[in-house]
């Protein structure tokens, strides 16, 4: 079994406010609690929204 890897924005700040994204794009958690839940997206629709500003704050 492979075990998921996961990358943090070189955005994120020195506290660890941040999110971290799978390698393969297709699953984002909280970098702060590795071990808690994870959200699955669609590739896609996920980079559409960040070109599209969705997530801006």
């Amino acid at each position: 079994m492979l075990t998921q890897q996961w990358i943090k924005s070189s955005y994120s700040s020195a506290n660890g406010d941040c999110v971290e994204l799978t390698t393969t794009l297709d699953a984002i958690r909280d970098s702060k609690d590795p071990h808690g839940p994870t959200l699955s997206v669609d590739v896609s629709t996920f980079v559409r929204a960040v070109q599209q500003g969705r997530f801006d704050r």
